[in-house]
């Protein structure tokens, strides 16, 4: 793998710049960033990804080192092409065209595909911009790859340089319920949505890499339901980014109804614990202290996606209980100061 490091080494020397200040200017003077993060979701999928991203944007203790646009599983409902990750990235400077941040933040690509095998990364945009980030010498804030989609990027850095595994902390939002911690939901699919993007890759990050991982499982990810009266008035209204985001939770509303599929009047806001668990945690003895976790053995992955028990995995973390009233009371917030400046 020298040579994929030598490649990368290139995008090391390149500066990938951060929040210079706080979007809200209200907090600036308050709030100093403590942690970097880079922040990778499939952006092209669910709309939840949306919502993660402008509350990451609107807190300011975590500086965005880099955005990456991630892909989807072939055929995928939200964008059946070929080019998933591609349109992730259209989907980003979308939003932040929205709300007046073009060019503010690097956004980077990430590969259209799942990993061909254990052994060989996809060197896309975005797995060389987490090695680069991640091998930074002159850093002396914790880096956080918050992840809500598949790991294929994550899995792709981590075989392009291992050296990364010991320099970064990757949150990521997917995995089954663990059977001796919760019970899945009716009708479950046994393939959870984002290990199903790529098996692979989670095998590589889980079975293979000693990378820190702090879990959100199915059980604990569907735990975040905004309702749409809360939508309505608490998010539509605050300007161009609040009715943008809204009406993106509308679109797939009437979408799903045309197949006859009801989805009530909640939606699963399920990659906003990213934020949760990076920009809100405890002043001193700084951890995301209002939310909970176990700590377990990391798990094989088999080639069907499931957990095998790995008597020798090390010790990661998987969330049991989110605070969700302080992840959407904070979200509601910081959209709401950050509509008033227009």
């Amino acid at each position: 793998m020298k040579s994929i490091f030598n490649i990368v080494s290139f995008f090391t020397a390149m500066a990938v710049s951060a929040q210079s200040t706080a979007v809200i200017s209200e907090m600036d003077k308050y709030v100093k960033p403590r942690y970097r993060v880079i922040v990778d979701n499939d952006f092209g999928g669910d709309p939840d990804g949306l919502f993660q991203l402008v509350h990451q944007i609107l807190s300011p203790s975590t500086e965005i080192r880099g955005i990456i646009g991630s892909h989807l599983k072939p055929g995928d409902p939200f964008d059946s092409s070929k080019i998933t990750a591609e349109n992730a990235v259209k989907k980003v400077n979308e939003t932040l065209e929205v709300m007046n941040l073009k060019n503010k933040f690097n956004v980077f690509q990430g590969s259209n595909d799942q990993l061909k095998d254990l052994k060989t990364p996809n060197i896309s945009e975005g797995a060389k911009a987490i090695v680069a980030e991640a091998m930074k010498a002159d850093e002396k804030n914790p880096l956080f790859i918050v992840c809500g989609a598949s790991l294929t990027e994550v899995a792709s850095a981590y075989m392009m340089e291992p050296k990364i595994a010991d320099k970064i902390v990757v949150v990521w939002i997917g995995g089954p319920e663990y059977s001796d911690l919760a019970t899945p939901p009716p009708g479950y699919t046994p393939l959870e949505y984002n290990l199903g993007i790529d098996i692979k890759a989670a095998q590589v990050v889980f079975n293979q890499s000693n990378l820190n991982i702090w879990q959100v499982p199915r059980n604990a990810y569907r735990q975040t339901l905004m309702s749409y009266a809360e939508l309505l008035s608490k998010v539509k209204p605050e300007g161009k980014t609040g009715a943008y985001l809204t009406q993106k939770i509308e679109d797939l509303m009437l979408k799903t109804q045309k197949f006859n599929l009801l989805v009530g009047e909640t939606y699963i806001m399920g990659d906003s614990p990213l934020v949760l668990l990076t920009a809100l945690q405890s002043s001193f003895e700084a951890d995301p202290s209002s939310s909970s976790y176990v700590l377990k053995n990391a798990p094989k992955i088999n080639d069907n996606g499931a957990y095998e028990y790995n008597s020798n995995g090390r010790n990661i973390r998987v969330y049991t209980h989110l605070d969700t009233r302080l992840m959407f009371e904070d979200f509601y917030a910081k959209l709401k100061m950050f509509n008033s400046k227009k």
